[in-house]
């Protein structure tokens, strides 16, 4: 195993453990490799949602908490920002679980100097704040999704292909997605200026991305661990990458050369 990246931060976010189609593996298999002084978890990292539907939860998904808990005994900080689908931990604003503080959104100053608003973002989904019913359902689709997905790739590992997201390839073909993404963009950058703030680290619509809008905010997405299976990275300089691990993975498989993604200087 090759020795630990050290990063300033790390960000994760969307890894819905409590569900079938997280990737938990995918994620311990990152978490052995990849340390931070600070560890930012920016919501729907326990899927309350699905857990209360029916009980799911698997040893390696215990693994992935255990093994966070286990880089805070070591020195790192972790923050942990609730979602929508852990919105129960709302309720513990403020408070400490094995090392893990709970907040709503915290301010990070990145190593450059600038001011990053970190949140999960579903505050500015108009379908979870003003229609549950339909977010319910749409979650309950997009779960069906993931349940033919999970099929998809058993038979592509049986004929010897790597990890493909169909959900995540549908997302990007449906006009509406895209646009919503878009407009979940410029909320979240005009929150970010609305706090005086440089740029937003957030989640929610599981689509890794860091790019800057019209006013210079600079916008930043985890991305998840159910479909792309991606990380947002600050280095010790304050540039800021996405780390795309099923990539890295799959050019292993594939024992192609991975060639590290160009740092975004973020």
């Amino acid at each position: 195993m090759a020795p630990p990246n050290h990063f300033r931060t790390l960000f994760l976010s969307d890894i819905h453990l409590g569900t079938r189609g997280c990737q938990a593996e995918l994620l311990l298999e990152f978490l052995k490799v990849h340390d931070a002084e600070t560890i930012y978890l920016v919501g729907d990292i326990v899927d309350g949602w699905r857990l209360r539907r029916g009980w799911y939860w698997p040893q390696h998904h215990n693994d992935v908490v255990q093994k966070l808990l286990r880089k805070g005994r070591k020195g790192a900080k972790l923050v942990y920002i609730p979602g929508n689908h852990d919105e129960f931990l709302r309720g513990y604003l403020g408070s400490h679980f094995g090392g893990i503080e709970v907040c709503d959104s915290v301010i990070h100053e990145t190593a450059d100097g600038r001011r990053f608003l970190i949140i999960h973002g579903d505050q500015f989904d108009v379908v979870v704040r003003h229609a549950r019913w339909l977010a319910f359902l749409g979650d309950w689709a997009y779960v069906t999704a993931l349940g033919v997905n999970t099929y998809v790739n058993q038979m592509r590992r049986a004929l010897g292909f790597s990890y493909w997201s169909l959900s995540a390839w549908a997302k990007l073909k449906v006009k509406n997605a895209v646009n919503f993404i878009g407009a979940f963009e410029e909320a979240l950058s005009a929150e970010a200026q609305r706090q005086g703030a440089d740029g937003v680290v957030c989640g929610h619509i599981h689509h890794a991305a860091i790019r800057d809008d019209s006013n210079g905010v600079k916008y930043v997405n985890c991305g998840d661990w159910v479909e792309s299976c991606t990380a947002v990275a600050e280095h010790h300089d304050g540039r800021m990458e996405i780390i795309r691990w099923s990539e890295m993975m799959r050019a292993a498989t594939l024992n192609e050369p991975h060639h590290a993604p160009t740092p975004v200087a973020a």
